[in-house]
């Protein structure tokens, strides 16, 4: 047990040795470049990398679901047709944060909770409008 802690100790003091020699190789390329040290550390400065920064991550989920909800999918029409006061742009909010949940069973149901509340059926058909909805989405 103790030779165990003692070779954890040894891989941790290993790791934070390595940290602060790029650290210090990082500080030492500043002082002798001034602010084009930038270079050496970073491929494409100059690049438009901050404006498209994000631009591929978790957007698509969303974009799917307004896409859905604006085509004439047979499960998007009856939403829409029985859409109370809510915008769908909304709706799409909240489902977007319903798909979030990783078990697929949880899944359709917080559906099936978002367009409860929103979505004028019965609640067998809201089920199935639910279930409908996250097998074409995901």
């Amino acid at each position: 047990m103790v030779n165990q802690q003692q070779t954890n100790s040894n891989t941790q003091i290993e790791t934070l040795s390595e940290a602060l020699a790029s650290a210090r190789k990082m500080q030492q390329d500043w002082l002798n470049y001034g602010l084009n040290f930038v270079h050496i550390y970073v491929e494409d400065v100059d690049g438009d990398w901050l404006e498209t920064w994000g631009d591929d991550e978790c957007n698509t989920l969303f974009d799917d679901i307004k896409e859905f909800l604006i085509s004439n999918h047979d499960v998007a029409v009856k939403i829409r047709n029985n859409l109370g006061e809510r915008s769908l742009f909304d709706l799409a909010v909240n489902l977007e944060e319903c798909l979030r949940i990783t078990q697929s069973d949880d899944k359709t149901l917080a559906v099936k909770n978002v367009l409860a509340a929103d979505v004028d059926l019965e609640d067998d058909e809201l089920l199935q409008v639910a279930s409908d909805f996250v097998d074409q989405i995901l």
